[in-house]
Protein backbone atom coordinates (compact mmCIF):
# COMPACT_ATOMS: atom_id res chain seq x y z
CA UNK A 1 0.00 0.00 0.00
CA UNK A 2 0.75 3.82 -0.65
CA UNK A 3 2.42 5.63 1.89
CA UNK A 4 0.43 9.41 1.20
CA UNK A 5 1.29 12.98 2.91
CA UNK A 6 -1.83 15.40 4.27
CA UNK A 7 -1.05 19.25 4.48
CA UNK A 8 -2.97 22.60 4.96
CA UNK A 9 -3.92 24.50 1.76
CA UNK A 10 -2.56 27.97 3.13
CA UNK A 11 -3.99 30.35 0.94
CA UNK A 12 -5.63 27.96 -1.25
CA UNK A 13 -9.16 29.63 -1.16
CA UNK A 14 -10.68 26.14 -2.67
CA UNK A 15 -10.27 23.11 -5.06
CA UNK A 16 -11.24 25.21 -7.78
CA UNK A 17 -8.34 27.17 -7.46
CA UNK A 18 -6.45 24.26 -7.77
CA UNK A 19 -7.95 23.20 -10.82
CA UNK A 20 -7.82 26.53 -12.59
CA UNK A 21 -3.62 26.33 -11.28
CA UNK A 22 -2.82 23.31 -12.93
CA UNK A 23 -5.49 23.59 -15.75
CA UNK A 24 -3.29 27.06 -16.36
CA UNK A 25 0.05 24.47 -17.19
CA UNK A 26 1.81 26.30 -13.79
CA UNK A 27 3.47 23.03 -12.35
CA UNK A 28 2.74 22.76 -8.10
CA UNK A 29 6.19 22.16 -6.53
CA UNK A 30 5.48 22.23 -2.53
CA UNK A 31 8.13 23.95 -0.24
CA UNK A 32 8.57 22.56 2.80
CA UNK A 33 11.43 22.42 5.43
CA UNK A 34 11.77 18.62 6.52
CA UNK A 35 12.46 15.79 3.97
CA UNK A 36 10.00 13.01 4.97
CA UNK A 37 12.25 9.81 5.89
CA UNK A 38 10.06 7.80 4.36
CA UNK A 39 10.10 9.39 0.66
CA UNK A 40 10.65 6.46 -1.26
CA UNK A 41 7.34 5.40 0.06
CA UNK A 42 5.82 8.22 -0.96
CA UNK A 43 6.95 8.47 -4.42
CA UNK A 44 5.92 4.56 -5.42
CA UNK A 45 2.58 6.08 -6.16
CA UNK A 46 1.88 8.25 -3.33
CA UNK A 47 -0.54 11.13 -3.23
CA UNK A 48 -0.49 14.85 -1.24
CA UNK A 49 -4.10 15.04 -0.04
CA UNK A 50 -4.86 18.90 0.38
CA UNK A 51 -6.55 19.96 3.44
CA UNK A 52 -8.90 23.43 2.51
CA UNK A 53 -10.86 25.01 4.88
CA UNK A 54 -10.80 22.35 7.53
CA UNK A 55 -11.95 19.44 4.98
CA UNK A 56 -9.56 17.67 2.83
CA UNK A 57 -10.91 17.97 -0.88
CA UNK A 58 -8.57 17.08 -3.34
CA UNK A 59 -5.24 15.15 -3.18
CA UNK A 60 -2.39 15.06 -6.24
CA UNK A 61 -0.07 12.44 -6.70
CA UNK A 62 3.49 12.71 -5.60
CA UNK A 63 5.96 12.73 -8.86
CA UNK A 64 9.32 13.51 -7.06
CA UNK A 65 10.77 14.80 -3.59
CA UNK A 66 13.74 16.06 -3.89
CA UNK A 67 16.03 18.07 -1.23
CA UNK A 68 18.60 20.73 -1.44
CA UNK A 69 20.97 22.08 0.44
CA UNK A 70 22.48 20.51 3.75
CA UNK A 71 22.01 21.56 7.49
CA UNK A 72 19.83 24.26 8.68
CA UNK A 73 19.16 26.12 4.95
CA UNK A 74 18.10 22.85 3.60
CA UNK A 75 14.59 22.77 2.12
CA UNK A 76 12.37 20.18 0.72
CA UNK A 77 10.84 20.20 -2.78
CA UNK A 78 7.70 18.00 -3.34
CA UNK A 79 6.83 17.97 -7.40
CA UNK A 80 3.01 17.19 -7.84
CA UNK A 81 1.53 15.39 -10.99
CA UNK A 82 -0.76 17.99 -12.83
CA UNK A 83 -3.83 16.33 -12.30
CA UNK A 84 -6.14 17.23 -9.58
CA UNK A 85 -8.48 14.15 -7.92
CA UNK A 86 -11.25 15.44 -5.96
CA UNK A 87 -11.85 13.43 -2.81
CA UNK A 88 -14.92 12.87 -0.21
CA UNK A 89 -15.04 15.15 2.06
CA UNK A 90 -13.40 14.89 5.58
CA UNK A 91 -12.79 16.77 8.42
CA UNK A 92 -9.61 17.41 9.78
CA UNK A 93 -8.10 19.74 12.57
CA UNK A 94 -5.24 22.50 11.71
CA UNK A 95 -1.92 20.91 12.06
CA UNK A 96 1.47 22.38 11.24
CA UNK A 97 3.87 21.14 8.11
CA UNK A 98 2.70 17.64 6.82
CA UNK A 99 1.77 14.30 8.68
CA UNK A 100 2.04 10.97 6.98
CA UNK A 101 -1.74 9.44 6.05
CA UNK A 102 -1.85 5.71 5.62
CA UNK A 103 -3.59 4.39 2.74
CA UNK A 104 -6.03 2.92 5.17
CA UNK A 105 -7.32 6.71 6.14
CA UNK A 106 -6.81 8.46 3.26
CA UNK A 107 -10.38 9.38 1.80
CA UNK A 108 -11.78 7.92 -1.60
CA UNK A 109 -12.08 9.60 -4.62
CA UNK A 110 -14.88 11.21 -5.78
CA UNK A 111 -15.18 9.69 -9.36
CA UNK A 112 -14.93 6.24 -7.48
CA UNK A 113 -18.12 6.77 -4.96
CA UNK A 114 -19.85 8.27 -7.72
CA UNK A 115 -18.97 5.02 -9.99
CA UNK A 116 -20.68 2.85 -7.15
CA UNK A 117 -24.23 4.18 -7.47
CA UNK A 118 -24.99 7.13 -5.65
CA UNK A 119 -27.51 9.11 -7.39
CA UNK A 120 -25.85 12.35 -8.83
CA UNK A 121 -28.85 14.87 -7.25
CA UNK A 122 -27.93 13.50 -3.47
CA UNK A 123 -24.01 13.78 -4.03
CA UNK A 124 -24.39 17.18 -5.11
CA UNK A 125 -26.68 17.44 -2.01
CA UNK A 126 -24.27 16.06 0.37
CA UNK A 127 -21.31 17.70 -1.15
CA UNK A 128 -23.31 21.12 -0.78
CA UNK A 129 -24.17 20.40 3.02
CA UNK A 130 -20.16 19.60 3.50
CA UNK A 131 -21.58 16.13 4.87
CA UNK A 132 -20.04 14.09 2.11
Amino acid sequence: MALHLIKLGVGVPDVEWLERRVAGGQRLIVHTRQTPKRASEIEDGGSLYWVIKGVVGARQRVQDITTHGEGKGARCEITLVPEVVRTAPLARRPFQGWRYLEAGEAPPDLQRLEAEGLPDDLAEQLRELGAW
